[in-house]
């Protein structure tokens, strides 16, 4: 008897089977065929979701930007944490790390991606700004930080960050940790908070 699906359930299964395939044989060895093929679909049903393997790139992507920020307003949300491992949580929740996240790493880096990869860091920027925003403006009222725009503080940090720690493969150990020296410093002072105070919790961030 043939099943009758959801077209957001026949789209979610066309993520599914598309991220374990770019996992397995990476992205460009992966084509439109052996998704179909693996899902048992007609072309016509990949193409009314997808015109191209690049749209379901971008989709895979959003998805995974969608769970990241989720685990993020957890971490954030449980204030039985101390609220400087919240933080340190919340940054660490947006890692992709392994499988299909190391493969999106690698096309989206890739110079004729560079729009992919742009619009990558504008979505996670602007989705987890209100979230981190909430922990700044909790320590605010407890004297952690002190600081009057906690959403433009928090903008700031990561644009900073993202251009700062984008490419490490090329710097020797002493510029690395001269950059991470210098990126504590500044985010401090970013916030109004004591120096020195936010060291463990960023290490912890970029030893990851």
């Amino acid at each position: 008897m043939r099943v009758v699906k959801s077209a957001e359930e026949r789209k979610n299964e066309i993520l599914d089977v598309a991220e374990q395939l770019f996992a397995e044989k990476g992205f460009d060895n992966t084509s439109t065929n052996d998704i179909i093929s693996k899902i048992g679909i007609a072309r016509g049903t990949l193409y009314y979701h997808f015109k191209t393997k690049e749209e379901i790139l971008d989709a895979l992507v959003e998805r995974i930007r969608c769970e990241k920020i989720e685990q993020a307003e957890a971490i954030v949300s449980d204030r039985s944490i101390p609220l400087l491992e919240r933080l340190t949580g919340s940054v660490l929740a947006l890692n992709i790390e392994g499988g299909i996240g190391t493969e999106v790493l690698e096309q989206i880096h890739k110079p004729q991606n560079a729009l992919l990869h742009q619009k990558m860091q504008e979505r996670i920027i602007k989705g987890i700004v209100p979230v981190i925003a909430k922990l700044i403006e909790e320590g605010n009222a407890t004297g952690i930080f002190d600081t009057e725009y906690p959403s433009d503080a928090v903008e700031m940090i990561l644009t900073y960050s993202s251009n700062a720690f984008d490419e490490l493969s090329g710097l020797s150990p002493s510029a690395i940790e001269k950059k991470s020296k210098a990126f504590i410093y500044h985010t401090e002072r970013i916030l109004g908070a004591r120096e020195g105070s936010l060291t463990a919790a960023i290490r912890k961030i970029f030893s990851k």
